[in-house]
């Protein structure tokens, strides 16, 4: 049984889902959604042609850690106790995959961890998810990492060499996925061309642009006010750039960012993407300003530099590497980062062409051959 909740975990899951689907020799599949993020992931889930088993629909408004924690956990434990699934494969770092996993443990059932290894090693940085990553892992019994250090997280705490697999990351799978199926569908393209040029008034294709997302709970109140404060000066100071942000719906991200940016000319707010015209715009963008953790994933496999406003992140391979560097939420650094890509030719090649340390589309290939073998 593969569950999930959220958006990127869909994302993440989907082309593991379509694999096993291909082998209906092999696996009975089950896929069942807490439908934590109810909107957005019911985007993910049209556009990789998904039909969840089972959705739970838990989404309510002004829904709190606390009790959609306990209403994962609880809810999670009927399906688990009705199927009675071999094993359970849950996703990176979200509280579906942190009361999924609990259950399951409570239950006897192995669990599967995808994108497992990541470490900041601070409980508030990101907040909740390092903690969430941290407890599902002590208790997985297959730890899926996408990179060699996530391995080294996991030997350093105690975890035995036999249960981690180094795969690569899923997200590269379905970056793959998605552009092959755009540039293989004419009709497809010109939809998704279509709609873009719709709501983004400039010339995208062929004009620098920067594009933006920023979401993180960690960043809500003085963060977010620096990082808009950041993106004003920037507008300003490069006017013939553009800056494209598909803005969060969260109500503390929504108030800050539209007073301080709804009347620049050349930033331009728009609703978030579904996935499919996302990766298209990220294909086509320039540089990637980011606080969000999948998106340093996928922007270097496409060849785009991307500035972090994160104090630390779990994914130092690709700032290890060249192509993803940290700026954190102060607007001067943020502010610095974005000009120096823009003024120094030089570095922004040396960026843009970094080795992608998250895998080679493999990934959910590497994960079978595994649960083949149980």
């Amino acid at each position: 049984m593969l569950v999930f909740g959220t958006r990127p975990e869909a994302i993440k899951m989907a082309p593991l889902i379509h694999a096993l689907k291909a082998e209906p020799d092999n696996f009975e599949l089950k896929v069942c959604v807490t439908s934590q993020h109810r909107e957005m992931l019911d985007q993910v889930l049209k556009i990789f042609n998904i039909k969840p088993d089972i959705d739970l629909n838990l989404m309510k408004k002004d829904q709190n850690l606390l009790n959609l924690t306990s209403l994962i956990l609880d809810e999670m434990g009927k399906v688990l106790k009705e199927y009675k699934p071999e094993m359970v494969l849950v996703h990176g770092d979200t509280t579906t995959t942190l009361a999924t996993s609990i259950a399951a443990f409570y239950l006897s059932i192995p669990v599967g961890h995808i994108e497992a290894g990541l470490r900041t090693y601070n409980l508030n940085a990101p907040f909740p998810e390092e903690f969430n990553r941290q407890i599902t892992g002590k208790i997985t019994k297959l730890h899926f990492t996408p990179t060699v250090l996530g391995q080294k997280n996991l030997l350093t705490e105690g975890i035995k060499k036999s249960s981690i697999i180094v795969t690569g990351n899923t997200v590269i799978d379905a970056v793959h996925w998605i552009l092959k199926r755009i540039d293989s569908d004419e009709h497809r393209q010109k939809n998704i061309n279509d709609f873009l040029n719709i709501i983004l008034l400039f010339d995208w294709k062929n004009e620098n642009f920067v594009l933006v997302t920023a979401h993180r709970r960690e960043n809500f109140g003085n963060g977010f006010i620096e990082i808009c404060s950041a993106l004003k000066q920037l507008a300003l100071k490069y006017p013939k750039i553009h800056f494209v942000y598909p803005v969060h719906p969260n109500p503390n991200v929504i108030k800050i960012v539209y007073e301080t940016l709804q009347e620049i000319n050349n930033i331009h707010l728009i609703k978030p993407l579904e996935y499919e015209p996302f990766v298209y715009l990220l294909k086509k963008s320039y540089i990637v300003l980011t606080d969000s953790g999948g998106i340093q994933e996928e922007a270097p496999s496409l060849s785009k530099p991307v500035l972090v406003m994160r104090d630390t992140t779990e994914r130092p391979e690709a700032v290890e590497a060249g192509t993803v560097e940290i700026v954190g939420t102060n607007h001067q650094q943020i502010i610095n980062g974005i000009s120096r890509l823009l003024e120094d030719n030089k570095h922004y090649q040396t960026m843009s062409r970094a080795h992608n340390p998250y895998g080679d589309g493999l990934a959910c290939k590497r994960i079978i051959d595994v649960l083949r073998t149980i």
